[in-house]
């Protein structure tokens, strides 16, 4: 059985204090658990402090352009279904410069799992506001705060037909490495959005911050839309934690017969087997 070390490949560049540590311990722990190996993992990302996770993880990975994590992990899951892909980005990579793509997605429904870390700042490039950060948060660009009201991805998500919907906070590291792990399964396109103080950049949304407002909805049905769009909504003074949705629909995968069987990539090919179509541009 792989233990958790076996995928912590080097030193990071973080600075001290970033949640992206326990964000990367606890999918350390999580994929070990589960017994995948690396060689059956590929994690994709963008651009950012977040999007540094695949040179951290000894695991396949791929680093794309800002904002573009979702199409090569897409790309990658339809040619090779064995493959467990994450995509794990920031908050202004995920539902800024890609939120296009984070839209499109969810209508697809690919089978991976999203997990965003979620600073509410872009702490990559040194602290400019994020379409999450909260409204008056100064910022060393919007030095008289911000006054556009934040993102809310996780009602975006319900309301574009996500079948997996959830929130967790690196201050609660059994609680997320439970949800990883329940993304990781579920047969379609799962959100899991990351509460992570950035203790350089961010001064506002620290661990004291989130400690006094996170909590766990009791007796909440997760297969229940308006509950979920309700909790969705919940900001400021009180903040859920947990799978707030979670009803599979069909992935964007089993909408392709071609797909059905061994992987694309398995499959034998010759250049031959596609002549006829480049006759066609001659």
């Amino acid at each position: 059985m792989p233990k958790a070390a076996d995928y912590l490949s080097k030193d990071t560049a973080w600075c001290p204090g970033c949640g992206n540590f326990a964000i990367r311990q606890a999918l350390a722990e999580v994929l070990a658990e589960m017994e995948l190996a690396p060689h059956e993992v590929l994690m994709c990302s963008g651009i950012g402090q977040a999007a540094k996770m695949p040179q951290y993880l000894r695991v396949n990975g791929f680093n794309g352009l800002h904002g573009r994590a979702l199409p090569p992990a897409v790309g990658a899951r339809v040619a090779n279904t064995n493959l467990t892909v994450i995509v794990e980005s920031g908050d202004g990579d995920t539902y800024g410069e890609g939120g296009n793509h984070f839209i499109h997605n969810i209508r697809r429904n690919p089978h991976l799992a999203h997990f965003v870390h979620n600073n509410q700042v872009y702490g990559l490039t040194k602290g400019q506001a994020s379409p999450t950060s909260e409204v008056g948060m100064k910022t060393n660009v919007q030095t008289a705060g911000v006054y556009l009201p934040p993102f809310n991805p996780l009602a975006v998500a319900l309301t574009m037909g996500a079948g997996f919907v959830a929130r967790c906070f690196v201050g609660e590291k059994e609680h997320l490495k439970q949800t990883m792990r329940a993304a990781i399964s579920f047969p379609g396109y799962a959100l899991v959005d990351i509460l992570q103080p950035c203790p350089t950049f961010n001064k506002l949304n620290t661990y004291a911050w989130y400690k006094e407002r996170v909590y766990f909805p009791k007796e909440h049905d997760k297969g229940d839309w308006n509950a979920a769009l309700l909790l969705s909504r919940q900001w400021g003074e009180r903040i859920p934690l947990g799978v707030i949705y979670s009803v599979p629909r069909p992935t964007f995968e089993s909408q392709f017969p071609v797909l059905a069987g061994p992987p694309l990539a398995h499959r034998p090919f010759s250049p031959s087997d596609v002549a006829h179509a480049q006759d066609e541009f001659r």
